[in-house]
């Protein structure tokens, strides 16, 4: 049996918590603009997450300072850059596949040379 593509996994199920652009925007303290702005620049991701629900971002994207997760907009790069698009990268990102706990996770603690070693290695 074969791994389903990162495209078709649930990201609802995946990801507990999405911001809409106007809550992400209050967080980071800019404006909705900015956000999707952010998302085009790769600093932060957005997807649908599920049938009937609008298009947002993790929060746990957002750290407490308001700003991306330290690590993230290079992540985002290295993935981009590997073919992926927003909705793939959020699934591997939230997926716990080959780290020890998701990638999420480890950026979240501060390991986040280890995640994008990962990502890199995906090109090979």
């Amino acid at each position: 049996m074969t791994e389903p593509r990162l495209a078709d996994h649930d990201l609802a199920a995946l990801v507990d918590e999405w911001l809409d652009w106007d809550q992400a925007a209050e967080l980071i303290g800019v404006t909705p603009a900015k956000v999707r702005t952010m998302v085009r620049e790769h600093r932060l991701a957005a997807a649908v997450p599920g049938d009937g629900r609008r298009q947002g971002i993790p929060a746990l994207f957002i750290g407490a300072d308001g700003e991306p997760v330290k690590g993230l907009p290079g992540l985002l790069t290295v993935l981009h850059d590997n073919g992926f698009d927003d909705r793939e990268c959020i699934a591997w990102i939230f997926l716990d596949a080959d780290l020890p706990g998701r990638p999420i996770d480890a950026l979240l603690e501060n390991r986040g040379s280890e995640v994008k070693r990962r990502a890199q290695a995906l090109a090979l």
